[in-house]
């Protein structure tokens, strides 16, 4: 009977088989992520790789018997992020506008920043000095929305083109880095500064072999390791910058570092990262592993949320992930979710009062499997139905996009 546990590297050996590397949804040096354990080479290069857990499959391999099993482990996850979206219950709703009053101005921003992002890439890699004015200013305009309505820019940032993932990667942490700091109580010019990093994050990819950057299938270790190199890259780039701000410089050289020491490029620690640095490892993991690849499917939102809430204190800053579950919500906005009744909705817009009960948009029934007519409902404001889980629409073999959903009258 298959039976999948989470154990430590450390706790590996020969005979088990490896279902799952914990790291499944990042960029890692193995092509596989299913594959039986020969010898202590391969745990050798796991450590390396700073791989810290992985999940047997032991109907196939050895068991460690105390081990936890992947059932488990979601189910204790679940239970610990209600119980933090209980302590968001009594909390004040900041939205100053609807996502529709913002979603005209939110979209020109968000093409504003696209062309901002392919003219700069553009000039670095025919070896021009970017122009930060522009980046600056399209920054700015992404604060702005954000402000009046996060969910408008988040929304749009959750449609995406898995052929166009680097300009979209760079928009979506920007406004993620932006929505995080605003929802921590940063001044307005750190917010920003914040957000240029989150901008600029991946300006040394422009560097590196569109080979490696455009490849379909799972990158070789030679491959993955020259993919490193875009963190150097960028230092590079940015120090040619006179006036960049620090904030700026520490995410875009800190955002592959994680809490435990494993990341790189120099294997920073804990409070040895800045906390703009821990911040943008966050939103860049998130947005990273709820995007579609060539090789891939992304996790669905609240998915995501569960691996990143696992790697916390690992990864991750303990409390800035369940800081950042407060800002975009148990069920992000653009998720798809589940009532108890089997009807479907789209997550449009989170309610500050509680991180349970978002404003959703019910638009299919997957008792009767049809459409129904859009019904946008307030979960606050005691509808009888509430939310089952979180759902992929590929699994109900529906093919839609967000934005249509919620321009559909």
């Amino acid at each position: 009977m298959k039976k999948i546990k989470k154990i430590l590297v450390e706790q590996l050996k020969v005979g088990m088989y490896i279902s799952d590397l914990d790291e499944g949804y990042m960029d890692h040096p193995f092509i596989l992520s299913r594959f039986q354990v020969k010898d202590d080479g391969v745990i050798c290069k796991l450590i390396d790789a700073g791989i810290r857990a992985v999940y047997i499959d032991t109907s196939k391999g050895l068991d460690v018997p105390d081990a936890p099993s992947y059932s488990d482990i979601l189910k204790n996850l679940k239970n610990e992020m209600d119980k933090i979206a209980e302590d968001k219950k009594n909390g004040e709703d900041k939205v100053k506008v609807s996502i529709y009053d913002e979603l005209d101005s939110a979209q020109k921003t968000y093409n504003e920043a696209g062309r901002i992002i392919r003219d700069i890439i553009d000039d670095v890699s025919k070896g021009r000095r970017i122009s930060e004015d522009k980046a600056k200013l399209s920054v700015a305009k992404i604060s702005e929305s954000i402000t009046k309505c996060q969910d408008a820019l988040l929304l749009l940032c959750s449609s995406k083109n898995k052929n166009d993932h680097i300009f979209q990667h760079s928009i979506s942490v920007c406004s993620l880095v932006v929505a995080f700091c605003n929802s921590l109580g940063f001044d307005e010019q750190s917010v920003n500064s914040a957000g240029l990093g989150g901008l600029l994050l991946d300006v040394g990819k422009a560097k590196i072999d569109n080979k490696i950057i455009n490849k379909t299938l799972k990158l070789t270790e030679k491959e993955f390791n020259i993919l490193k190199e875009h963190v150097a890259e960028g230092r590079k780039i940015i120090d040619q910058i006179p006036d960049i701000p620090e904030i700026s410089k520490q995410i875009i050289c800190e955002h592959h570092e994680n809490y435990d020491g494993s990341g790189y490029p120099k294997g920073l620690k804990g409070d040895e990262i800045s906390k703009f640095g821990r911040i943008a490892a966050i939103c860049d993991v998130y947005d990273a592993i709820t995007s579609d690849r060539l090789y891939r499917k992304g996790l669905i939102p609240n998915k995501a949320l569960s691996k990143i809430f696992e790697w916390r204190g690992s990864k991750f800053d303990r409390l800035l992930v369940e800081q950042f579950i407060h800002t975009i919500g148990i069920y992000p906005t653009g998720s798809f979710v589940m009532l108890e009744s089997g009807r479907v909705a789209l997550v449009i817009q989170q309610n500050g009062k509680s991180l349970l009960t978002p404003i959703i948009k019910v638009f299919y029934d997957s008792i009767i499997k049809k459409y129904v007519k859009p019904v946008e409902v307030d979960l606050s404001e005691g509808f009888s139905d509430r939310i089952a889980d979180a759902v992929s629409p590929l699994k109900l073999k529906l093919d839609i996009n967000p934005m249509d959903i919620l321009l559909t009258l």
